[in-house]
């Protein structure tokens, strides 16, 4: 099998705005490369939610997807969401380069990520140990500034 493509078109509040491209190779792992513009600069927290629903903008794209029912955490983390992604970093100019590479969100399988939603927020993900109320299931990032529906990309 040659590797599965998706991408999401991402677009929010105040010029938020973008496009990501996912990339699952042959060892399971999915690569996500891509920009976003529009951000504030510094750090915001950045999860594959759990629906792809944006009928009422990000908010209807649901809770961070977590098939497996775990505490929120970093990345690098055992106990973490499937979609917990961590953090983009905008520069200056509010553009985030985002490369970011992940064994627990697949393009196909049990636990696809295809038709969900992926999601940046306001404010820097605490990756679960910030001691806030909301660090244990979002990381308390705060607002959804940004958002696109994952879906498969043409093989062409």
């Amino acid at each position: 099998m040659g590797s599965v493509k998706a991408v999401a078109i991402i677009s929010g509040d105040n010029n938020v705005g973008g496009s990501l491209q996912f990339v699952q190779d042959s060892s399971g792992a999915t690569h996500v490369e891509g920009k976003i513009r529009g951000l504030s600069p510094g750090l915001h927290g950045f999860h594959i939610h759990a629906l792809g629903d944006t009928t009422n903008g990000c908010i209807s794209t649901g809770p961070h997807f977590n098939p497996l029912k775990k505490n929120h955490g970093a990345p690098t983390d055992d106990e973490r969401h499937a979609g917990d992604l961590g953090n983009v970093v905008a520069n200056q100019d509010g553009i985030a380069e985002v490369s970011i590479t992940d064994t627990r969100i697949q393009l196909s399988g049990q636990y696809s990520i295809l038709g969900r939603a992926v999601v940046v927020h306001a404010d820097p993900d605490d990756l679960g140990r910030g001691g806030h109320e909301l660090s244990k299931t979002t990381g308390n990032a705060g607002a959804r500034v940004g958002c696109g529906i994952i879906g498969l990309q043409s093989a062409v």
